[in-house]
């Protein structure tokens, strides 16, 4: 493994007319001291030659999976253990869905399945091909099979076709790359992420219990990303039914006083903490010892609900530099989400807040996808504020995650 600051990157270049940008991409990764080799399909070789970034990596460019000189010693899997990063751009609809069914029938699509290495992809394709159901089921299982990808971009297109497909351009490739892959890794690096993710139960009786509608998706999605990134994932986690994501060390509790009792444990010892369960704001003062039954004539249940601990708050509250991690928290809102948000980031002292609106449709508690609005204070107090749209939660984890590791860095400096 190559350090952070020097990664070994795979480019794959497939079929399309973006593949002329590529040229610009390697001599921008060569530029900033990265090794660059490059693997081209042969629709790829139809837009620009190997021989053109040859020369600008200064490396042979495979084209061939059965090249009798390079397969002599097996030089496919060679290449696939040596890659830290395999970075495709442009990826084109065909390859993106020989990917997301496993195909292995050419050079490029046998490295990546052969190879270990963090998994990037630029789509670049007309907008109508994007716009498939087809493309986005593909999109969908590649981000489940650890792929990020990076746009497409929006605009006027080579067919004269207006609308997202376009490849990002070069610049914005890298730049993305750096900032996820080379900074936050950076920043990650031997660091102990803590995470509370789900809900909580609090029982009314022996069979029920107050609750909500939290699935644990957007937290263990944040362990992923963070496990991505190499950093020491401990994920408390209320009871939800998902896998733990391998390598985190998980935590299971069930009510918010277990959670409560967890996160001062293992905060000591975090560098970040994320607050991302859905807490339950009170409990039954006295949970019934016997199943609750209804009584002939009453027409309604009284119960007394206490307050649970904040947790994040009393966390929040330690002296800085006293078992103090950075603490991000949540706020999931369904109205005046801007104005809640920044209460909840003064009020509980954080250091940064993400906050979504779970009113909307298909974002959100139970599903796949979610936006996000960011807000966080500098050691001055100046407030800086991130809009991130609808997208994959893991998506949206690695850019929470990218943005407090940084943040995190500046406030240590």
């Amino acid at each position: 493994m190559s350090s952070a600051s020097s990664r070994r990157i795979l480019l794959g270049i497939s079929g399309g007319i973006a593949a002329y940008k590529s040229a610009q991409l390697a001599r921008l990764l060569k530029q900033n001291g990265h090794q660059v080799r490059v693997v081209m399909t042969q629709g790829a070789q139809a837009f620009i030659t190997p021989l053109t970034l040859q020369a600008l990596t200064g490396e042979a460019v495979r084209t061939s999976l059965l090249d009798p000189e390079a397969e002599a010693g097996m030089g496919h899997i060679e290449l696939a253990r040596w890659a830290d990063t395999i970075l495709i751009a442009p990826a084109t609809a065909d390859l993106m869905a020989r990917l997301a069914h496993g195909h292995a029938d050419d050079l490029l699509t046998t490295l990546c399945l052969a190879s270990p290495a963090q998994k990037i992809m630029a789509p670049a394709m007309n907008q109508a091909m994007w716009a498939q159901p087809a493309t986005a089921r593909n999109a969908q299982q590649l981000r489940q099979d650890g792929w990020q990808l990076l746009g497409p971009d929006s605009g006027e297109q080579a067919c004269g076709d207006i609308g997202p497909g376009r490849m990002l351009e070069p610049e914005a490739i890298f730049s993305v790359l750096h900032q996820r892959v080379v900074l936050a890794e950076t920043s990650a690096h031997k660091q102990h992420i803590v995470i509370t993710a789900g809900p909580t139960r609090e029982p009314l009786d022996p069979v029920r219990y107050l609750s909500n509608h939290s699935s644990g998706k957007m937290g263990y999605a944040l362990a992923t990303a963070a496990l991505e990134l190499g950093a020491k994932v401990t994920l408390i986690s209320g009871p939800v039914s998902l896998p733990t994501p391998t390598g985190a060390h998980r935590v299971e509790v069930e009510t918010a006083v277990e959670m409560a009792n967890a996160a001062e444990q293992f905060a000591s010892e975090a560098d970040v903490f994320i607050g991302c369960a859905a807490v339950a704001d009170y409990r039954a003062e006295a949970p019934a010892e016997h199943k609750l039954k209804k009584r002939a004539g009453e027409d309604g249940l009284t119960l007394r609900l206490i307050k649970n601990p904040d947790i994040i708050a009393a966390i929040a509250q330690r002296p800085r530099g006293q078992n103090r991690p950075y603490m991000v928290g949540f706020a999931a809102e369904t109205r005046d989400l801007e104005d809640y948000a920044r209460d909840k980031l003064t009020r509980k002292n954080l250091d940064m807040v993400v906050a979504n609106d779970v009113s909307l449709t298909g974002l959100g508690f139970g599903v796949d996808n979610n936006a996000a609005l960011l807000l966080w204070r500098d050691s001055t107090g100046k407030e800086s504020r991130q809009e991130l749209p609808p997208q994959p939660k893991i998506e949206l984890a690695r850019t929470i995650l990218h943005q407090a590791l940084i943040q995190q860095t500046i406030s240590k400096n």
